[in-house]
């Protein structure tokens, strides 16, 4: 998305890699009627993309004699960010019983990547003909909706008076909460720490998701037992009770809940058994553990800036031996990381202009050197149209600048950090912004760099660095805080890593979907950890 400065706010974010399933429900609306003597049948098959071959996924049902058909069959797929996922949706007229397509009637079909539908939440588009014309008044509506339980439960545990169960001392309780199995079997979800030498424990809160406590049903009945614990692994039973989550919930920090522990070989045996010993709820609640997809369906936005290494280094982009020079197939180093990383974000920006500024060159008319200069030479909008456009103007820009130095990256981290400064006033988790550096080399003004880089922390902001050629990145790899927090000269902690950094010569001979899934790995976590730590929800989100 195209973004300015403006003087007033405008209103008062597990594995390695991004995997979830994305639900998608499909609509036709207006369709083709290719049956003679009644309405058409359709039904929808999802296709997409592997190897530059279209594959089945599924199927709907068939909606009979129906254009305008809402199907009840959803479609289910994993959604990987860090990949393109081209998707085909293709609708036919059922004539026949047969599962061969060319069997039934075609009624037109739209294309389109998972990322661009996520990103809109819902779309509605034309259906095409294999002519690629519109097939008559026909569209289609594709809404896309996570599927999953991001629910947790905190829980925050006590006890009072429970039984003696060491000989020369208190006892040293901890509770475990089962949940039934499939089988009919209890099954384990969570065990509590150890608290020694206490009738009246109080154990630190805890957090688990609600799907492993209770399959995310609120009445379900789960099972809390407390036990000595004894170092030889024969913890000794203290007693238990049956619960559901929906009763847990009834404990608030004025009024906790207290239930009774029981010992049932102690009930049969004593007439006056009471209890042993009494479980306190002091507090129960539940929220949501947002993710990745329920900020980007919530309508996030990923605002994508690249910055280019113009410096003397890269030598003379019309000798072949130069980084910038571009070789007969169209591409170099610098256009290949632009092209792996930007058609990956580009889905999910609403009008896909994204500034492309460039560093360390001699600009005309004066051939001073600047370190934030927009690559379409127009200061007041470095915008370029998608990444064809940044692309384009980086081809265009080439024969017109002097390569030159030093190495700054601190101007432009510092120059998107401003954007994403102001990004902060809204208060809403709308734009996490992404610059992306591609450099030959050791940066010359580290310092600078490394506190732009503790500044930008704070901010919806994250940098990835791709070094092309075969220098020394050894700096970068110190920038990218996998390791080690970094620090800034004045002795600053980063408050998150925020760098991702990736040499080139790695992926050199690999598919060049590679190097995408290497340098956006991180950026779901990221975006995540943000916003979770401003107390930003996603805009559009319900409560749990």
């Amino acid at each position: 998305m195209a973004y300015t400065m403006t003087p007033t706010p405008a209103g008062p974010v597990g594995s390695q890699y991004c995997v979830c399933k994305v639900e998608l429900s499909i609509c036709g609306q207006n369709l083709l009627d290719r049956d003679v003597t009644s309405k058409s049948d359709p039904f929808c098959v999802l296709f997409m993309e592997v190897n530059g071959k279209w594959v089945e996924l599924d199927r709907t049902e068939t909606a009979v004699n129906n254009l305008n058909p809402a199907f009840a069959k959803k479609f289910i797929i994993d959604y990987h960010f860090e990949e393109v996922q081209k998707l085909k949706f293709a609708l036919f007229d059922q004539d026949k019983s047969s599962t061969q397509l060319y069997e039934h009637d075609f009624l037109g079909e739209f294309s389109c990547t998972l990322g661009t539908i996520v990103s809109s939440k819902k779309i509605t588009r034309t259906l095409l003909l294999g002519n690629g014309k519109p097939a008559g008044k026909g569209m289609i509506t594709i809404a896309a909706q996570e599927l999953s339980d991001n629910r947790v439960i905190t829980l925050s545990m006590a006890g009072r008076k429970l039984d003696k169960k060491d000989l020369f001392g208190k006892s040293d309780p901890f509770l475990e909460f089962h949940k039934p199995g499939d089988d009919g079997k209890w099954m384990l979800v969570h065990r509590t720490e150890v608290i020694k030498y206490t009738l009246d424990p109080v154990w630190k809160p805890f957090t688990v998701p609600l799907v492993s406590l209770c399959d995310g049903d609120m009445e379900k009945l789960i099972k809390v037992v407390c036990y000595d614990y004894d170092s030889d692994g024969g913890h000794d039973f203290i007693g238990e009770f049956q619960t559901s989550v929906a009763r847990l919930c009834e404990a608030q920090d004025a009024s906790p809940l207290e239930l009774e522990c029981i010992n049932p070989k102690k009930q049969k045996k004593k007439k006056n058994y009471k209890n042993s010993g009494i479980i306190i709820v002091k507090s129960c609640k539940i929220t949501r553990d947002f993710s990745f997809l329920d900020y980007i369906l919530g309508g996030c936005q990923l605002m994508f800036t690249v910055g280019i290494d113009f410096t003397a280094s890269n030598g003379n982009p019309q000798e072949p031996s130069s980084l910038h020079y571009i070789n007969p197939l169209g591409t170099n180093e610098y256009l290949s990381a632009i092209w792996a990383v930007g058609q990956i974000i580009q889905d999910y920006d609403s009008d896909k202009m994204f500034p492309a500024l460039g560093f360390g060159a001699q600009l005309p008319p004066d051939w001073k050197v600047s370190h934030e200069f927009a690559i379409n030479f127009n200061p007041r909008n470095p915008f370029c149209s998608g990444v064809e456009g940044i692309v384009q103007a980086y081809s265009a820009c080439l024969p017109h600048i002097r390569f030159y130095g030093p190495t700054n990256f601190s101007p432009i981290i510092n120059h998107v950090a401003r954007f994403a400064a102001q990004a902060t006033q809204q208060e809403t988790a709308s734009q996490y912004f992404i610059l992306l550096i591609i450099t030959d080399g050791v940066i010359s003004d580290m310092d600078e760099t490394r506190h732009a880089v503790v500044q930008a922390s704070k901010l919806p902001m994250s940098i990835i660095i791709v070094g092309v050629g075969n220098a020394d990145f050894a700096a970068m790899e110190f920038l990218d805080g996998d390791s080690r927090v970094l620090h800034s000269y004045t002795g600053e902690e980063a408050v998150r890593d925020i760098v991702q950094f990736v040499p080139f010569r790695n992926f050199r001979n690999v598919p060049k979907e590679t190097l995408a899934k290497a340098v956006l790995a991180e950026l779901p976590q990221q975006v995540v950890q943000y916003f979770k730590h401003q107390n930003l929800p996603p805009i559009n989100s319900e409560p749990a």
